[in-house]
This record gives C-alpha cells, sequence and structure tokens, in this order.
C-alpha cells in the first residue's frame, strides 16, 4: 500500500524530532570519565538488564556518541516510557521510567469469537498480563479485531480499547465490542452464463442468498476467501465440461449504506466447447507405450475435461517413478484447432536418469522410536527408487494412528544425478489417554466408563490398555496389550483378560415391560491370546485361543431356556480363526474401499462344546466427492457340538442402534416364554436372540452441511434389513425385519455419537418398536 507524500512528511519530521530529542538527551552532558553508574526509577526492571544494555562501563570516557547509543538500547527493549542521563560529578545517572505492566485483559461484548481464542492470539503479540504495556501494539490489536469482524461478514462492528491505570503502576486493557448483525448476501448474479442456467452455476458455489440451514452454516455470509474458492469452483465446473476458454472477466461486491445487505456480482467469458479429437504419447516411454496408454484418462470424442488432463500427467509420473524415474518430466501439450473446436493433446515424457534411495531419514518423531516407523517401510535404501513402494509406506506409517501428519519428501543429493534421499517427517499426536466420563443411550441409560489407553507405549508401537465401561444392561472390564511386531516379520500378538456381567435389553410380563434390579444374570470371564500373521498388504490372518467360564445368576424373571446352565460353571476352551481385510481409505470416516473380516470359534473342550462364526462385509462408494454409498452385511452362524444345544449366551441379537434400527434394541428374533417357577400356559417372555443372524444396511451418507473440518460428523440416509434365527430353524427372506429413515454420527469429543430416526417397513404385530435411538459415550 502507498502512503500519501504529506503522510511520509510528517513520518520524517516525528522520526528527526525524536532522534533530535535522544540526541539532546545524551549531548547535554559534557565528556567525563565514568567512576561510578547509578540506575533510578526502576520498578521491576532488574538494574542487570539496564547494566548490561547500555556500552557504558565503569572507567569509560564518557561521550555524545556512547550516550545515544546507550538510549537507544535501552529504549529498544521496550520496557521504558521515557529515558534520560545526567551526570554527578563522575558518576552517570541513568533516569529511567517504566512503562506500566498490563494487569489484566478483558473483552466485552464477543459473541462471534471464543473468549480463550481473543486472549491467546493477544498473548502471542505481546499484550498479555505481566507484559509491559505498549500502546501501539493495543492499537494494532483494535484494528485486526476489526478486520476479523469483517472477515465475518460483520461489517459495523466497533471495537474500543480502553486503558485503565490502577496501583503500582498497572494497567487493566479492556476491548468493548458492538457486533451489530452480520450483513447477508441477498443477491448472487452471474453475468455471461449461457451454457448453464444461472441457477445451476450458483448450486456449485459454498457461498449462497441463505436457506433453512443457514443459522448453521453461515452460507449467506460474504467472505474474500469462500469468494475466491467459489470462483475456482466455477472455473473448474466450466473447464471440465469442455470450454477450454473460460475465464473470470471481474467481480463486483457492493454493501448496503445501512451494512446489512451484500450483492455479489460474476462476469464471466464461457467461451466455446471444445472435444477432444486425439491423443498421442511422444518421448521415451521405456518401450511400454501400451502401459502407459492404459493409463490415459482422456478419450478422444469427448469434452475437453482439464481435471482428467492433470490425472492422466500424475499417473505417467507415478508410473515412471515404479520403474525408479523420480525426476520424469511429463506435459499433456494442446494443440487448438480453434475452427472445429476440437483440441488434441500430445503427451510428451521425458524419464530422464533412474535414480535409487541413498538413505532414509526420519524427523519429527520426538517419542516414537526409529524402528517403529522404519518398520513399516515397503521402499529401501540402497535399493532403486519406486513410487509405489514408497506411497505403500506412508500410508502403513499413516494408518499407525500415532502421527496428525506424514509427509514424504524426495531430494536430490548433490554431485549425485542418480541418487536421492527420502525424507519422513512425522508430527506426532498424544497417543496416551485416560477417560473418565458418562454416556446415555436409549439402550443402556446412564452409562459410566474410566479407561486407561496407551497406543504407542513407550515409543514402542505396542497397545496397552484397561477398559471400564457401567451400563444397565452390560458391564465390561477388560485389559488388553498388542505387540504389533512380535516377531520382525510382523506377526503380530494379542492378550486379553475380560470379565463382563450382562442381562436382557427386554422382558415382558403378562405384555408389559418391567424392569428390576434382581434379575438374573450372566457372568463371563476368561482370557485369551490371538496372534495376526500379515499374508499381504492388505490380508492378515488371525488364530489363537483362549480360556472362558460362564454361569447364569438365578434372579427373577430367569426364562427356562436357561435352566439347563443355571447354577453351575460353564467352561469353555475355543480356538480362533480369523482373517481380515481392510482398503478402506480412514477407519473412522471412511469414503470409499472395503472391509471384510471372517471370525470362527471352535470350543473342543470344556462344558460347552460348539462352533461360532460370523462374516462382515463393507463396501464404500464414492458418488460425489461429497456423497457416499455404504453397504454393511454381517452374517452369523453358530450350532452344538457333541449332541448339544448352541450355548444360549453365545447368540447372535438384532434390533437397534448397528443393526435393524427402528426396533427394539436386541428384541428380534425367538423368545423364550414363561419363567422360571412360572405356571404355564403364560404370556410372560424374553428375548434371547438365536444362533442365526443375516442383517443388511445401504446408507448414503454425506458431510453436515457446512463443517468443513470435522470429517466425522456426517448424516445419512439408510435402510436396514435382517432378524435373527433359532438353531434349528431356517433363514427365511419373509421373517426379515427391516426399516427405513435418517441419522447422525459423529466421533465426538465425549466419544462416538450416533442418533437415528427409523421407520418401520416391514413388521409384525408382536415386534418392539423404538423410532428414536442413540448413544453417546464410549462404546464396546
Amino acid at each position: 500500500m502507498k502512503l500519501p507524500v504529506q503522510y511520509l512528511g510528517a513520518r520524517t519530521v516525528v522520526a528527526a524530532a525524536a532522534l533530535l530529542t535522544v540526541a539532546q538527551m545524551a549531548w547535554a552532558l559534557e565528556p567525563f570519565k565514568v567512576q561510578d553508574i547509578r540506575v533510578e526509577g526502576l520498578q521491576r526492571v532488574e538494574a542487570g538488564t539496564v547494566f548490561a544494555s547500555i556500552p557504558v562501563r565503569v572507567g569509560d570516557e564518557y561521550d555524545d556518541e556512547k550516550g545515544t547509543a546507550a538510549i537507544r538500547a535501552l529504549f529498544a527493549l521496550g520496557l521504558f516510557k521515557d529515558v534520560r542521563l545526567e551526570a554527578n560529578g563522575d558518576v552517570l545517572v541513568v533516569v529511567v521510567e517504566e512503562r506500566p505492566t498490563i494487569a489484566n485483559v478483558e473483552f466485552v461484548g464477543t459473541k462471534e469469537f471464543d473468549k480463550k481464542a481473543l486472549q491467546q492470539s493477544m498473548r502471542d503479540v505481546g499484550l498479555a498480563e505481566g507484559r509491559p504495556f505498549d500502546k501501539a501494539l493495543a492499537d494494532r490489536a483494535e484494528q485486526e479485531l476489526k478486520r476479523q469482524y469483517i472477515s465475518r461478514s460483520l461489517y459495523g462492528a466497533e471495537v474500543v480499547v480502553t486503558v485503565t491505570p490502577i496501583e503500582r503502576n498497572r494497567v487493566n486493557l479492556t476491548f468493548s465490542v458492538v457486533e451489530g448483525k452480520a450483513a447477508k448476501i441477498n443477491e448472487i448474479r452471474i453475468v455471461g452464463a449461457n451454457a448453464f442456467s444461472e441457477s445451476t452455476l450458483k448450486k456449485q458455489m459454498d457461498q449462497d442468498t441463505g436457506g433453512w440451514m443457514s443459522w448453521y452454516t453461515k452460507s449467506n455470509r460474504y467472505a474474500r476467501s469462500k469468494l475466491n474458492a467459489d470462483l475456482e469452483t466455477l472455473r473448474s465446473y466450466y473447464l471440465k465440461r469442455g470450454y477450454i476458454d473460460f475465464r473470470i472477466d471481474s467481480t463486483q461486491v457492493a454493501i448496503s449504506p445501512d451494512k446489512k445487505n451484500i450483492s455479489l456480482v460474476i462476469n464471466i467469458h464461457e467461451g466455446e466447447r471444445f472435444v477432444v479429437s486425439d491423443v498421442r504419447l511422444e518421448g521415451n516411454y521405456l518401450d511400454r507405450e501400451d502401459e502407459f496408454k492404459s493409463l490415459v484418462k482422456i478419450k478422444p470424442g469427448q469434452p475437453y475435461n482439464a481435471e482428467l488432463v492433470t490425472d492422466t500427467t500424475k499417473a505417467f509420473a507415478d508410473h515412471f517413478g515404479n520403474f525408479g524415474f523420480a525426476f520424469a518430466r511429463v506435459e499433456a501439450v494442446p494443440e487448438i484447432d480453434r475452427e472445429n473446436n476440437r483440441v488434441s493433446f500430445v503427451l510428451q515424457a521425458e524419464p530422464s536418469r533412474r535414480a535409487y534411495v541413498r538413505r532414509i531419514q526420519v524427523a519429527g518423531n520426538e517419542r516414537t522410536r526409529d524402528e517403529v516407523i522404519r518398520r513399516e517401510f515397503r521402499q529401501y535404501e540402497s535399493s532403486w527408487y519406486d513410487g509405489e513402494k514408497i506411497k505403500l509406506s506412508r500410508d502403513r506409517i499413516d494408518r499407525l494412528g500415532f502421527f496428525t501428519e506424514v509427509d514424504m519428501d524426495t531430494q536430490e543429493v548433490p554431485g549425485s544425478p542418480d541418487q536421492v534421499d527420502l525424507v519422513t517427517t512425522v508430527k506426532e499426536k498424544p497417543t496416551g489417554s485416560v477417560t473418565l466420563g458418562a454416556g446415555f443411550s436409549s439402550a443402556e441409560k446412564v452409562t459410566l466408563s474410566f479407561g486407561i489407553k496407551q497406543e504407542n507405549a513407550f515409543g514402542s508401537g505396542n497397545y496397552l490398555g484397561i477398559d471400564v465401561n457401567t451400563g444397565k444392561y452390560n458391564r465390561t472390564l477388560v485389559v488388553s496389550t498388542t505387540d504389533p511386531y512380535f516377531t520382525q516379520d510382523g506377526v503380530s500378538r494379542t492378550i486379553d483378560l475380560y470379565y463382563r456381567t450382562s442381562r436382557p435389553y427386554s422382558y415382558v410380563v403378562d405384555d408389559t415391560e418391567v424392569g428390576t434390579s434382581d434379575m438374573y444374570k450372566i457372568l463371563s470371564k476368561g482370557a485369551s491370546i490371538r496372534f495376526g500373521v500379515p499374508f499381504s498388504e492388505l490380508d492378515t490372518v488371525y488364530f489363537g485361543a483362549g480360556i472362558e467360564q460362564t454361569s447364569i445368576k438365578s434372579g427373577q424373571y430367569m426364562p427356562l431356556y436357561f435352566t439347563p446352565y443355571a447354577g453351575k460353571s460353564n467352561t469353555a476352551i475355543p480356538l480362533t480363526l480369523g482373517w481380515g481385510r481392510d482398503s478402506r481409505d480412514s477407519a473412522l470416516a471412511p469414503n470409499e474401499g472395503r472391509y471384510q473380516r471372517l471370525n470362527a470359534d471352535w470350543s473342543m473342550a470344556g462344558d460347552l462344546k460348539y462352533i461360532k462364526a460370523n462374516y462382515q462385509f463393507q463396501q464404500y462408494i464414492p458418488i460425489t466427492k461429497a456423497i457416499t454409498f455404504a453397504f454393511n452385511t454381517e452374517i452369523g452362524w453358530g450350532k452344538g457340538l457333541g449332541g448339544k444345544e448352541f450355548p444360549v449366551f453365545k447368540n447372535f441379537y438384532a434390533g437397534g442402534l448397528g443393526s435393524v434400527r427402528g426396533f427394539d434394541q436386541g428384541s428380534l428374533g425367538p423368545r423364550s416364554y414363561c419363567y422360571q417357577g412360572e405356571a404355564t400356559p403364560c404370556t410372560s417372555y424374553s428375548f434371547v436372540g438365536g444362533a442365526k443372524m443375516a442383517v443388511m444396511n445401504f446408507e448414503l451418507i454425506a458431510p453436515f452441511p457446512g463443517n468443513g473440518n470435522d470429517k466425522t460428523l456426517r448424516w445419512f440416509t439408510f435402510f436396514d434389513m435382517g432378524n435373527v434365527f433359532g438353531e434349528n430353524d431356517p433363514i427365511r427372506t419373509n421373517e426379515l425385519r427391516a426399516s427405513a429413515g435418517i441419522g447422525l454420527s459423529w466421533i465426538s469429543p465425549l466419544g462416538p455419537l450416533r442418533l437415528a430416526w427409523a421407520t418401520p417397513v416391514r413388521k409384525k404385530p408382536q415386534d418392539k418398536l423404538q423410532k428414536i435411538q442413540f448413544q453417546i459415550g464410549t462404546s464396546f
């Protein structure tokens, strides 16, 4: 920004006057030999600070130059409002007046910004408790706060800084704010649009004139950064549809005199629509032209698409990297035929030189040991550079969950054109946590949880955790530890110790749902060890064994179905075999990829002999950049061995969140009529689950409107179908229950939050329904 000449002249005069004043402070004294130095006027500043700053020492000859330098040095400290030099005989007297100290910084009337965040920003610029007060800093902070309000469309905001002196040379700073009302966009016009309707183009923009969600999204508040993003979105929209000459000529932003309404006018030039006529390859393609041609996403006969051009050149560069050519140059050169609105592309490639990785460097890991990161590398030192292995290495490190950022940078080795160094920089996140909290769900009511978890114990990459969870129906104590590299080949080992108590979710006496604290309980305690053997980058096979003791504590309303197991301990020694494959792009909020899990328990010894298996399949398909289609299915099967029935406490349950929403938690499937000691016939029953289960879930997932920072906050529409069946009952499709609805999911600071509103679309008169279901807090 250029300042006016008059303003520059005034600044020059002021500066000259200040220098003249400093010079007069120093030149007023005649030269003399300093026998002593005394400092007067200090209140909080140490005298040693003054002595260390001035270029004059006892025994020195004082002159004008040293005096001027001493005054400048003391002013430069920023601690003094006034400095003078005086002589008392041969004693140099430094007279100072300290700046007042800030006692408190307060904000009044601020609603748009968090006060703690404002105080932290003031602390960062030097306006904080205990710091010397500088009016220039306060003025700058006032102007910056006004600019921040303007960025939030609060053009009428007023900010006034009040300085209140208090005792002991201190001041209180108060930023008084009158925010006013935010200016809202009341009009958006796109001038020059012919190929697409103005309404279609407006839908591509994040900013709009308001809607029913504007109170949350604030999409009708103008911001220059948002406008720039919207202009890029419009440009991308046209370039993806063949308009190679598209440009934005100008934008006008007008605000009403009362500073309440904003109008936007965007002037565009569409140009003509171009179609790709030909794609040719030129250059050195390592005699692999067919491989590279298969990577071409630009298709003749289709409209020009800038995004596909970029994707093609990137795919070429990555493919060259797979053969060790780290510095390959790929360029898509357009040849435009404006008479026929055609464009052809020449993909020119020069692989340059092949390189190998000399050294792999790891940086940023203050806690995590180097070996924890290095063992995830699939690119090795002194090996040919392989872009695919480098990407795989980065993904494996990221999936550890120990780091918020993982960056890999390829650096040339000076003097060695065929060598590169691979620099991996990580940013660690806290991996240990102590949690003490409460949750509430429509099924469990109040739950208390306590946990100590360390995902990266002592920087070794091992997991160690203790979890305690209490609820109305389920209580859990689990101690677990995992060593992901129990062997150097990447075989993991997990040890679990657990103690669980559970009660049925629902029980009905004479058609009335009842509850009691003296109800029967199922107690389970045991231990297990499991090993995971990686067979590929995505596939892991698990095997292990355990021992479990289960007993049923008699109580009110115990079903007759449980009678054979009551009053005694039932021991099982299951062997575990499983397989898992996970190619999802995220475990918390996936948008793409597939997840599969197969697990089987086979108890051949002990009181209980059975086999239990379940298979889960998930598929995530991106429909658009914002919308994802998700499909989940889970099938369970159990069978008793040795002529015995499948143990009832190993049954599968369905209904509720995580299953078929809209039905009471665990209420689907077989029921056990009559209770212990109750005469028959009877109408009392409880839900006992079944040995077979089939559940399917379909969801359309989208980010919650206006939420750009937390990708785990999402809403969805869903359709569920499923049920459980007895051991000797076939799975009948006409017995499957179904529901549809909408929901919300979020990994909140308290833990996973799930909310669903469902309407059953296939039900039976005896089914127990629950349209709204939710859960917040830790889940197991």
